[in-house]
């Protein structure tokens, strides 16, 4: 099987030759056809998260070298262990990749996502950037038609991640304002999943205003640059200051922009893992009754929920570029340049 691990955090992705998986017991080896390149693989590949002030949380303990990326994976089932029911060679599926180890508390509760012993496909365990993968058990496979299969990939992560923080945002009344931060392949599927889940066409906030038609495109009611005061007070001056915003940045800039924009009683969604250190100051939060909640991926019930949802076909379609495996490096220099409209999708 082709694969494009890496070796050292830092240095590029490499083509490695390597034997194909055989499936045992409930395992099943999924040929890869599509596979997102999401932001957290620039933070994976590093091997740490910027956490300001010079400092960084290490991700090397973590993450077994070589290591190959990408969480983001969608394809066809190659084969599968003797114990394996409910799917069959040739079926086409996306893979929930973040799986525990399924024995903590959380795993039982539902909610792997949050397992301390993550068996996560490309970041624990090997991913999509190559064309074969191992899933440890078909509950993580999810049917995808008619959906197309780079759309498909892209709900691992980018849709499933919406998902979860859009929900809690949930319930939202008449006349209440969404506030979205960031237009990039994650925010762009909140604004695209707004509507049929909270009943509100949301606002985006984002600097970069060659974004801001893909913005419009996936259904927001209107854009802004958080940069620009005028902009931000008229926003103020007319939603009265939003009931809810999601963070999908997470730099210490719109952390800060995102908790101001709240309205008193208002819930700020944490998502984005861009970096950086923002002051806060404790007594504000109780004076102005505001919540602050952090939001990590999803569950497999809300994957679930999700794929449903998207396959009923009426969600705008994510903005996808598709480029070959070999150009995985191009690819993620791209995304860490901010050049990247939508999603990139890598087709081995």
């Amino acid at each position: 099987m082709v694969s494009y691990p890496f070796d050292a955090f830092g240095q590029p992705l490499a083509l490695v030759l390597r034997q194909t998986p055989q499936p045992v017991g409930n395992e099943v080896v999924m040929r890869v056809g599509s596979c997102g390149v999401c932001h957290s693989d620039l933070h994976l590949h590093d091997g740490h998260f910027d956490l300001g002030n010079g400092n960084k949380l290490d991700l090397s303990r973590g993450i077994a070298l070589p290591c190959v990326l990408g969480h983001e994976i969608a394809g066809t089932v190659a084969a599968v262990g003797p114990d394996v029911i409910g799917v069959a060679v040739g079926d086409r599926r996306v893979v929930y990749p973040w799986i525990g180890c399924a024995a903590c508390r959380a795993c039982k509760h539902g909610r792997e996502e949050l397992c301390l012993a993550p068996r996560t496909l490309g970041v624990n365990r090997d991913g999509g950037f190559a064309d074969h993968v191992l899933v440890p058990h078909p509950r993580y496979l999810f049917a995808f038609d008619p959906l197309p299969e780079t759309q498909a990939c892209t709900c691992a992560c980018s849709g499933l991640t919406a998902y979860s923080a859009l929900q809690k945002c949930a319930p939202l009344g008449d006349g209440d304002t969404l506030l979205v931060i960031g237009a990039g392949g994650v925010g762009l599927s909140g604004v695209r999943m707004a509507s049929a889940l909270l009943g509100v066409r949301p606002v985006v906030a984002e600097i970069d205003r060659s974004k801001w038609d893909l913005a419009f495109e996936a259904g927001a009611a209107d854009c802004l640059d958080p940069t620009d005061t005028d902009a931000t007070r008229a926003f103020m001056r007319a939603s009265g200051g939003a009931a809810a915003v999601i963070d999908f940045v997470g730099s210490a800039a719109t952390f800060a922009f995102g908790l101001t924009a709240l309205r008193k009683a208002g819930k700020l969604v944490c998502v984005g893992l861009f970096g950086g250190a923002a002051p806060l100051m404790p007594a504000m939060l109780p004076l102005r009754a505001v919540t602050i909640a952090g939001s990590y991926v999803g569950s497999l019930a809300e994957m679930g929920a999700m794929m449903a949802l998207a396959r009923q076909g009426t969600l705008p379609a994510l903005p996808v570029t598709t480029r070959p495996l070999a150009e995985v490096n191009e690819a993620l220099a791209a995304l860490r340049s901010g050049a990247i409209r939508g999603r990139t999708v890598l087709l081995p």
